[in-house]
């Protein structure tokens, strides 16, 4: 599968520092820059970063940040995971990932979803109870935008539009979008209706659990007479010298994490059978550079997607660590899995 794409991906989570205390957002933005300008110098394909408003991550606007990492990159991919369109409006949307594409010359790609949280709901003014209203309707404008033409377009959840063009335009003509989705057969299908390429969020479970859904994509697209495009998924994972330290390192400070959200959503208590029986046979990408490769490998062929990132922070993952997990990413997971995908062709 030489047309593979290997991708790191981040929310900005807060690391520790050498001494074990928590770095001020701020640090943690600039540790994100390194982390992608490392992965730039490696070759890895692509970097994407989630916007989140809560105190567990650094990161609310991910193409401020990418802006700065366009400036110390040459190669890379540039990209939201996902930009959170419900509570965004999607012509400013546009404009600043168009922004982002002029200054990486050409880099710049945002994936729109409706966010695994909804702190941004009440922060900039918008109602739960519009939910679906608000995506539907943002997405079907946005995708009227990506034609880089002047769009005339009424809705309910935003001022009409009459004629009216939007700029920058890209040089390309047209900016790279795609739908993040969380597992919604309707959310698969809508993203089939609009031809946009889908990004499958994986966080847990057998991957082939999923291939249903991606089945479901590519019917939808045939039926309804829109372009094949590709497929993703983003998956959380962590990689260290060894498999025994990269859980060392990992299943802590995972725990918290998850046991912090958890308690907001119901979720009882991470316990570590649950943990171990997800790096066996789930969606958790942790271990050794050979461990991680394989599993990437195998949910590859299973799944047949043309893109894998590997959320790389999940939790306060001290920054020396993060930074090693990024190279051995870049340095070993990514050679091999293609070479283990070039043995099985």
């Amino acid at each position: 599968m030489s047309d593979l794409e290997l991708g790191l991906g981040t929310f900005g989570d807060v690391p520790e520092d050498n001494s074990g205390a928590l770095v001020s957002h701020a640090e943690a933005i600039r540790q994100v820059v390194t982390e992608a300008t490392l992965a730039d110098e490696l070759g890895v394909d692509s970097i994407s970063l989630g916007e989140h408003h809560r105190p567990d991550y650094a990161i609310s606007t991910p193409e401020t940040v990418l802006a700065g990492i366009a400036g110390r990159t040459s190669r890379i991919r540039l990209g939201s995971g996902v930009t959170v369109l419900s509570s965004d409006d999607p012509v400013r949307v546009f404009q600043r990932f168009a922004t982002l594409d002029a200054i990486s010359s050409g880099r710049a790609e945002v994936i729109l979803g409706r966010g695994s949280f909804t702190e941004s709901f009440p922060l900039f003014g918008y109602d739960l109870a519009d939910y679906e209203v608000l995506f539907e309707e943002k997405l079907e404008l946005f995708v009227q935008l990506l034609d880089e033409k002047p769009v005339t377009w009424t809705g309910t959840v935003r001022a009409a539009l009459e004629d009216a063009d939007v700029y920058p335009k890209t040089d390309s003509g047209r900016l790279n979008a795609w739908v993040g989705v969380g597992g919604s057969p309707q959310s698969i299908i809508r993203t089939a209706r609009h031809g946009l390429p889908l990004m499958l969020a994986i966080i847990g479970g057998a991957p082939a659990r999923f291939s249903p859904l991606i089945d479901l994509y590519r019917r939808a697209a045939e039926q309804l007479g829109t372009p094949a495009r590709p497929v993703g998924i983003h998956s959380p994972g962590f990689v260290a010298d060894t498999d025994d330290e990269a859980k060392q390192l990992h299943y802590p400070r995972y725990k918290v994490l998850h046991d912090r959200i958890g308690a907001l959503r119901g979720w009882p208590p991470l316990r570590w059978a649950d943990y171990a029986g997800e790096l066996e046979h789930g969606s958790m990408y942790v271990g050794a550079p050979e461990t991680v490769a394989r599993k990437i490998a195998r949910s590859v062929r299973t799944l047949g997607i043309s893109r894998f990132d590997m959320i790389y922070t999940g939790g306060s993952q001290p920054m020396s660590a993060r930074l090693r997990s990024v190279e051995l990413y870049g340095s070993k997971v990514i050679p091999m899995v293609r070479d283990i995908l070039a043995e099985t062709t």
